[in-house]
């Protein structure tokens, strides 16, 4: 799968329940090319890589979820990336790709890397 840099890419978790007061079920989307830290000395296509301690501070999608999520009490909360490419570490944690499994709005909703920063760099190792 490619990997994940600061050029874009998209998280999404489709099932993001957040109180409107009641429970209501939206779409959770991160934005790659907001992610911090990046890792400033290796580059993908010409921008920092990502790695698994790199988050997305901001999602959008459940703004409507004003009461916040039923598990993370948050709405718009961070992203991010619970797997990596384990056998490539970049400054010491593994690398992200496209389909690295996502934590998103804090704890409140399980997504995935849907659309890939750039498609030039492939990790194909476990």
């Amino acid at each position: 799968m490619f990997a994940n840099c600061q050029c874009g890419g998209t998280d999404q978790a489709v099932a993001d329940v957040c109180k409107t007061p009641a429970p209501v079920t939206f779409v959770n989307l991160a934005l790659g090319n907001t992610a911090v830290p990046t890792a400033s000395t290796v580059l993908f296509t010409g921008m920092p890589a990502h790695n698994l301690s790199t988050i997305t501070p901001i999602t959008q999608g459940d703004e409507a979820g004003v009461l916040g999520g039923v598990v993370s009490e948050t709405f718009m909360g961070l992203s991010r990336h619970l797997t990596g490419c384990n056998s490539l570490l970049i400054n010491g944690m593994p690398a992200t790709r496209m389909g690295s499994v996502t934590q998103q709005n804090v704890a409140n909703a399980p997504g995935v890397r849907i659309t890939p920063s750039q498609t030039t760099v492939a990790l194909l190792a476990t």
